[in-house]
């Protein structure tokens, strides 16, 4: 137990940077996208340095932080398993699961774009985007009020910030056709 601190800290150091790469890869997808509708040479030269980002970023980044995230969590429930017997964890645990699928469909994504096969609309992408912030303000309000329980308040919540989000998005598909610099 006394190095349970050093564990918890490096799993939500790890939580952080599998996030930061959850937030940035679809934003790179929507560059990606954008670009392929470019003319040449304007549309090679993009799709090439944005190939390259997003493998750095996927393979260097959030893989590994995914990975270690996980080990880290495993080990902590190792030490604590009373925490297995919590509700919260069990709500936690099935938004975790939902994000380890949000990881892979990302993968997905990420492999056909990396094979030039462009099947998303950029509008898609940014409503995509948003699903690693719907589960980051879900698995923050568990772990720190415990509760499955006030979930449910959590989950109207989450509903009202995701219906800001989809009129943000709107909003800003509006700006951007008043001033596609915007």
């Amino acid at each position: 137990m006394e190095y349970y601190n050093y564990i918890k800290s490096l799993h939500l150091i790890f939580v952080v940077t599998w996030f930061a790469g959850l937030f940035y890869i679809p934003r790179l997808f929507i560059y990606h996208i954008e670009a392929s509708e470019k003319p040449s040479p304007e549309k090679e030269i993009l799709t090439k340095q944005l190939k390259l980002m997003t493998k750095r970023l996927w393979y260097i980044i959030t893989w590994p932080s995914a990975m270690l995230c996980t080990l880290f969590a495993i080990w902590l429930l190792i030490l604590m398993p009373g925490w297995l017997q919590q509700p919260w964890m069990h709500v936690k645990l099935a938004f975790v699961l939902l994000l380890f699928f949000y990881h892979g469909r990302n993968h997905l994504i990420f492999k056909q774009l990396q094979n030039d096969e462009v099947k998303y609309t950029s509008r898609y992408m940014r409503i995509w985007n948003e699903v690693a912030t719907l589960v980051l303000f879900a698995v923050v309000f568990l772990v720190i009020l415990k509760s499955a329980i006030n979930w449910i308040f959590g989950v109207v919540g989450i509903l009202v910030l995701g219906i800001l989000l989809m009129l943000g998005i709107r909003l800003y598909k509006r700006i951007r056709e008043k001033n596609p610099e915007a």
